[in-house]
């Protein structure tokens, strides 16, 4: 009888097991029989979640409408606002944060419009000639939302130029930015509102933003002339 190295003895062991792999085997096969998902289940699991989806889009309020529409025409005239910068001899620091307003803000309109859009709600559309702003599909009240300037207070900053624009830009911007702040507050106080996770998200980086910029505002016109706040 021949003598098997201990080499031999695994080759022997392993042309066994793949002998008998490919026989079927018995009921100690090892071989995977397990059903591939079938293209019917993998359709109801995708079906359930888009479900799901449109479940969690249908869970805002009338407070989560309001906020929507309400910032959409307060974010519009900061649009104005930032708009004069090129026209009325700002500082190129001034430019520069002002270029920032009109992109995150222009941003965040079109956002905002989707979400009403996505969930059947009245959609405000933007027109802006000049200091003239125009918003179809808004209530009069959408209008004189907290830190909204009026229109006296719109003419005074087209008025300036120079320094002094950037001075009252500032002085203006903070007031508007503090009511956008306002608004985020009234929003999370209100029973049941924000619930809705892109609401939430929006409403919530709307705050830190404008936080952030008025703290940046703030110091900006500490360092112009001593008397920048005494108007």
């Amino acid at each position: 009888m021949p003598r098997h190295t201990p080499m031999g003895w695994q080759r022997l062991a392993l042309s066994i097991t793949l002998i008998t792999a490919a026989c079927g085997g018995g009921a100690g096969s090892a071989v995977d029989t397990t059903p591939a998902p079938a293209p019917a289940a993998n359709a109801e699991i995708e079906a359930l979640y888009r479900a799901r989806t449109d479940s969690a889009r249908m869970r805002f309020t009338e407070a989560d409408v309001a906020f929507m529409t309400g910032m959409i025409a307060h974010h519009a005239q900061a649009l104005v606002m930032a708009d004069l910068a090129p026209t009325h001899g700002a500082s190129p620091p001034m430019r520069v944060l002002c270029a920032r307003i009109l992109n995150a803000q222009r941003d965040e309109i079109t956002t905002m419009q989707g979400w009403l859009r996505d969930r059947g709600q009245p959609v405000p559309e933007v027109r802006i000639e000049g200091l003239n702003l125009m918003m179809h599909g808004v209530a009069e009240h959408h209008m004189h939302m907290p830190g909204m300037l009026t229109q006296a207070q719109l003419e005074e900053l087209d008025a300036a130029s120079g320094t002094d624009f950037d001075r009252l830009f500032l002085t203006y911007m903070i007031q508007h930015h503090r009511g956008a702040v306002t608004m985020v507050h009234e929003l999370f106080g209100s029973d049941g509102a924000a619930q809705d996770e892109l609401a939430f998200k929006l409403a919530s980086d709307i705050q830190v933003d404008q936080l952030t910029e008025i703290a940046r505002m703030e110091l900006m016109l500490d360092e112009m002339a001593p008397n920048a706040r005494g108007r």
